[in-house]
């Protein structure tokens, strides 16, 4: 049965997920802010800008019409950076059908308050929408290109869960269903900053053990800050936990990663931002992520020095021989003494 979705965001991951939601037989709207942009895709049928090569399907439809977007649509689908998620959310609430699900691609958290989108969500629309997120081990340009691709839904709604995996899965796209909504978002923010830190590491060209070290530790202190919050231990050992955490850790699509790189090979941040010249998650979440360890006295020590790197002028050297120099400590102490929970 065909459907009617509505992504909202027209860079490299949501263009890839109307690109695949299309070819499955659905009914899809790709939006847009900029006008020239989306008149752009709509003339040549294609994101050359951040999947060149990849023709669109005749049953995706490009607008920049907000409100023609909400209209078209029973489940919307955001896929805009965090910065821009309440912003497109305001924008979108009076367009939206009593019925309409909605959904989000987005990795991080609220940067005006530190929230979780669903809690912004809930905030800011009336009539108990149905929500959910979607997260995992994913490059925009794989996924396009048909290449093997696992991801995780949250959702406290099963069936809707369990709907837009049907929407997603094919032959070469698994969707698996949560209902760890906090773990989902949690691990999708987190990963983030350790991706820049690992990428640190390998432009200091450290070597594949501080690499492997580096992504373990920083996964226990993603759990360490996900237990504390709700999330649940499993979900970090998932797709969205380990999974995503690994695949921005190595892959140099992942622009984070390639900011460490950047700052490990001396290169100024400023610079290093103009040079990548697209969305850096990790840099607004470096900081929401530190102040959420303090807040909750929680031990986040990688994370700890990326933030002190990015906001505090740290040079990445000394960052490294902090991190180094640490006091001695048995490893099995990683989580705090409490049961997970949903939120």
């Amino acid at each position: 049965m065909a459907h009617s979705i509505s992504v909202l965001g027209a860079g490299s991951w949501g263009t890839a997920l109307a690109i695949l939601i299309a070819r499955n037989g659905h009914q899809v709207a790709l939006w847009g802010h900029s006008a020239e942009h989306q008149a752009r895709l709509e003339t040549t049928r294609c994101n050359e800008r951040y999947l060149p090569g990849v023709a669109f399907p005749d049953n995706l439809m490009i607008t920049s019409d907000i409100a023609h977007a909400a209209r078209h649509a029973k489940i919307v689908l955001i896929v805009v950076p965090s910065h821009a998620f309440r912003e497109t959310l305001t924008t979108l609430a009076p367009h939206l059908g009593a019925e309409t699900k909605i959904a989000w691609g987005t990795k991080g958290l609220d940067n005006r308050s530190g929230q979780f989108f669903h809690h912004v969500v809930a905030e800011m629309l009336s009539g108990g929408f149905a929500t959910a997120a979607l997260s995992g081990p994913t490059f925009a340009v794989e996924v396009a290109a048909c290449l093997p691709t696992a991801i995780t839904i949250a959702s406290d709604q099963p069936e809707f869960a369990e709907g837009l995996a049907t929407l997603l899965h094919n032959g070469h796209f698994r969707a698996y269903t949560c209902a760890d909504m906090v773990g989902v978002q949690l691990a999708g923010a987190v990963k983030n900053v350790l991706a820049i830190a690992a990428g640190i590491a390998d432009g200091f060209d450290l070597g594949a053990n501080a690499r492997a070290a580096l992504i373990t530790r920083g996964l226990t202190e993603m759990m360490r800050l996900g237990v504390v919050l709700g999330g649940n231990v499993e979900t970090f050992m998932g797709l969205a936990g380990v999974g995503d955490l690994i695949l921005s850790c190595t892959g140099d699509q992942s622009r984070n990663r390639r900011l460490g790189l950047a700052l490990g090979r001396g290169q100024p941040l400023k610079q290093a931002v103009i040079e990548i010249a697209q969305e850096i998650e990790g840099l607004a979440t470096a900081k929401i992520v530190y102040q959420l360890s303090v807040a909750h006295g929680v031990d986040m020590p990688i994370s700890e020095q990326v933030y002190q790197i990015l906001y505090e002028g740290l040079p990445p050297s000394q960052a490294v021989d902090n991190l180094l120099l640490r006091e001695q400590k048995p490893e099995s102490a990683i989580l705090p003494r409490c049961q997970s929970r949903h939120p």
